[in-house]
């Protein structure tokens, strides 16, 4: 409170000080002479005076923000012409006049009635000027002056932010920059040091500094480490009058933080890892994981596994799980518990990426022995061999051995194993096998034509662990043995020609063996050793699987003998060789002179021989006639009339009910009268037809109309048919009658209701209002006709 007090007196003198000096000078203005104008030659020689203006002039000045109990004192307009009579008024304009600005309009003084800010507006522009008062005439012209709002320390520095966020790396120098903060002072920096200002670190020490006239924070400690704090708050003032006492201040605070670097190697937080995996286990499968612990953070925390050294090397594998930065122990081949029960690896881990920055606090890598049992399984038989193949021959009899196949169980139990076949892989049943030695034997004889190789699977399974069971494949190869003939390669059948050459060839035969190819080629061919000196055919063997076919002599005929039978012997080249006798039909055929084929047939060359030219052509002839015959028979048919109708003598009448006859009900059986289908205006006369216009009238024959009542309709349609039969206006053909006559309508009258209420029918359908509730909607409708007109 004391200081404000003197601050408040210090502002008064102030203003006294310059109020004074405002007085001094506009007395000095006052004593100056004035100025007289210049003399100009007006119109007609007049000369003319312009005056120099006499304000008692100076820039004005006032202390804002003064709060005393009478208005301020701006200062004083005075104008060389008032003689102080009072004839001059004063009147100010401009920026504020009347409103923070007033004129004393006799003596011209200025006072400011509110207070100023200068940060809301540093000078005012005003325009003063002297006027006569009685008539308002200028007796000065109107002059702009200044008013100026003095600066005091009224406003405390404000910084840009209110917090700040700022980062440096961990371990810096001492003096690294951090962030540079910055406030401003609304007050005049032209002005005293009432803006100048000074940045000062409140909280922070002795980690951070602030130079006093930048704003700029650095590191004041070296080594500072961000495992160990990552983050401070810093407080920092601006104060101004250049730090002074009395001055002003502001405070803002900032958040810094330090970012990491990689300044810490991995580390395994034990040294030594026990863990076990089964024998069971397949390759992939996951061991167990080890993890070594890093503080840093980000890229300077990523850290790689691998394994350096172990007799597990082989079996084992690790790799990284960077999400959980984890060594993931996996297994690489598959284990066996007998074989050996127990693994050691060294493990190491190393960051990703390296600071060389930090290099010398030593190597950025740890290493730690992990231990792996290998626990045992029980585990299912295991064969010998992959897979097995045995040879058999076929045809051997039944039981006898093939091969053995033979399993173990790995386990130290060495349960004792059962053999079987798998039935799906031998469904005829080929073969079987011991359940205790598993020997395979033959069921039946095999035929290597047949199956060359059998392909079974055998299951050997534990006798007291059902569920234990290995499967092997085995390949039986069906060794051949010579037990079919060779035969002919094809159905061979051979021609002749009756011209032949002696020694002529005339075809070539080949065999074929379903025996392997050891006991097939090479064939032989030969002639039966009974025909060995055949007199019309001789077999020549070739030598390359294959023989001739030659004519021994010459002059062969097809009227004495067209078809010859040849046998001719095969044997093939097995141990023992086997043969077989296989025949070739030989026709005799005829030939030109070239030796082109042209008819094997006996039966034409001797009908050519027999008959002469003349009798085919007779024979042509009888047949073309007899077709001639036949065709002009079936002309004639085809023109011969047929009856239209064909009737039978089984009577046509029927039971016909009307179409507009409403019928008496199921009772009602009454023959259908043919009188309806009459045209009652033509019963008299003679109706034309109406498909072609007659040339004259044709009159019916009497006697031929039926009654008009009669009921016969057999009577009545043969006499229609008989009128169109002999009407010379009928076309010279038989058509069907046509009856366009539809009938006059039913003497019963029409069955609709439609028109039912506008008729003048005489029909009394009084009875249904005797026929209960059901038909009273039709009583209604029909039988009030009479209460109608009685009501009318």
């Amino acid at each position: 409170m004391k200081e404000d007090n003197c601050l408040h007196a210090a502002l008064i003198c102030l203003g006294m000080l310059y109020y004074s000096h405002a007085i001094t000078t506009e007395k000095l203005n006052h004593a100056r002479p004035s100025l007289h104008g210049h003399h100009e030659k007006g119109k007609e020689g007049q000369v003319l005076h312009r005056s120099k203006r006499g304000w008692v002039w100076n820039q004005f000045f006032v202390i804002e923000e003064y709060t005393g109990p009478d208005p301020v004192l701006v200062g004083r307009l005075h104008s060389d012409i008032d003689s102080g009579d009072g004839n001059i008024k004063y009147i100010l304009s401009g920026e504020g006049a009347g409103i923070i600005f007033v004129i004393d309009d006799k003596s011209g003084n200025i006072h400011a009635t509110k207070t100023l800010d200068r940060e809301e507006r540093a000078q005012y522009t005003l325009t003063a000027q002297a006027v006569d008062r009685n008539t308002n005439r200028p007796l000065e012209p109107p002059s702009e002056f200044i008013v100026k709002v003095q600066d005091i320390n009224d406003n405390p520095p404000e910084f840009l932010h209110e917090n700040y966020h700022a980062n440096v790396p961990e371990r810096s120098n001492v003096g690294t920059s951090v962030i540079q903060v910055t406030a401003s002072d609304a007050d005049d920096p032209t002005y005293g040091n009432s803006a100048k200002l000074v940045y000062s670190i409140l909280e922070g020490q002795p980690y951070f500094s602030v130079e006093a006239q930048t704003g700029i924070i650095r590191t004041a400690l070296p080594n500072m480490d961000r495992e160990a704090k990552e983050e401070y708050h810093v407080v920092i003032q601006a104060k101004d009058m250049g730090g002074h006492m009395g001055g002003l201040s502001g405070t803002t605070k900032v958040t810094i933080t330090l970012t990491d670097v990689n300044d810490n190697p991995p580390k395994f937080p034990q040294s030594v890892y026990q863990m076990s995996v089964s024998e069971a286990a397949v390759p992939g499968e996951e061991v167990g994981r080890v993890k070594a612990k890093d503080p840093d953070i980000g890229e300077n925390g990523l850290v790689a596994y691998s394994i350096i050294d172990g007799d597990g090397m082989d079996m084992f594998e690790i790799t990284t799980d960077y999400e959980t930065q984890e060594g993931v122990v996996k297994l690489k081949k598959l284990l066996d518990f007998e074989t050996k029960k127990s693994y050691s690896l060294k493990v190491e881990a190393a960051n990703v990426h390296i600071d060389p920055k930090f290099i010398s606090n030593g190597p950025f890598k740890d290493t730690v022995t992990v231990k792996i049992s290998v626990e045992d399984a029980d585990e299912p038989p295991v064969f010998l061999k992959p897979s097995y193949i045995f040879e058999v021959q076929e045809n051997a009899a039944s039981g006898t051995v093939v091969g053995k196949v033979h399993a173990k169980d790995p386990d130290a139990a060495n349960s004792a194993i059962r053999y079987s076949i798998d039935r799906h892989t031998d469904l005829e049943r080929y073969f079987s096998i011991n359940a205790d030695d598993g020997n395979i034997k033959t069921i039946k004889a095999l035929d290597r034509e047949e199956i060359a190789w059998h392909n079974i699977s055998v299951f050997a399974v534990e006798v007291h662990k059902q569920h234990q069971e290995a499967k092997v494949p085995v390949a039986i190869k069906v060794i051949d043995v010579n037990d079919n003939a060779p035969k002919f390669a094809a159905a061979y059948e051979a021609f002749v020609c009756e011209n032949a050459r002696s020694n002529q060839q005339f075809i070539t035969i080949s065999a074929d063996d379903k025996d392997d190819s050891a006991n097939g080629p090479r064939f032989i061919f030969s002639l039966p050793p009974e025909i060995i000196h055949n007199p019309n055919f001789t077999l020549r063997d070739n030598r390359d699987n294959t023989a001739s076919v030659l004519v021994r002599r010459e002059g062969f005929s097809r009227q004495k003998q067209d078809l010859y039978l040849l046998p001719i012997v095969i044997s093939d080249g097995g141990l023992p060789p086997m043969s077989s006798t296989n025949t070739l039909t030989i026709r005799v055929c005829g030939c030109d002179s070239n030796g082109s084929l042209l008819s094997c047939n006996a039966e034409a060359y001797i009908l050519n021989a027999g008959l002469s030219t003349g009798a085919l052509i007779a024979i042509l002839a009888c047949i073309v006639i007899l077709l001639v015959i036949v065709v002009l028979f079936v002309t004639l048919k085809r023109q011969k009339k047929e009856p239209l109708i064909i009737f039978e003598e089984e009577d046509v009448r029927e039971n016909i009910i009307t179409y507009d006859d409403e019928g008496g009900g199921e009772e009602d059986t009454e023959a259908f009268d043919i009188a309806t289908l009459q045209n009652p205006d033509g019963i008299n006369g003679f109706i034309p037809r109406k498909d072609i216009k007659p040339e004259y009238q044709y009159m019916p024959r009497p006697g031929l109309r039926p009654a008009p009542n009669s009921v016969d309709v057999d009577d009545f349609i043969n006499t229609r048919i008989q009128e169109a039969d002999n009407d010379p206006t009928a076309p010279p053909y038989d058509s069907i009658q046509i009856y366009g006559y539809e009938g006059r309508g039913s003497v019963a009258g029409s069955l609709s209701s439609l028109e039912s209420a506008t008729t003048d029918s005489d029909l009394d359908y009084d009875y249904l209002q005797n026929w209960g509730p059901r038909f009273k909607k039709l009583a209604d409708l029909y039988g009030s006709k009479d209460t109608f007109d009685d009501d009318c």
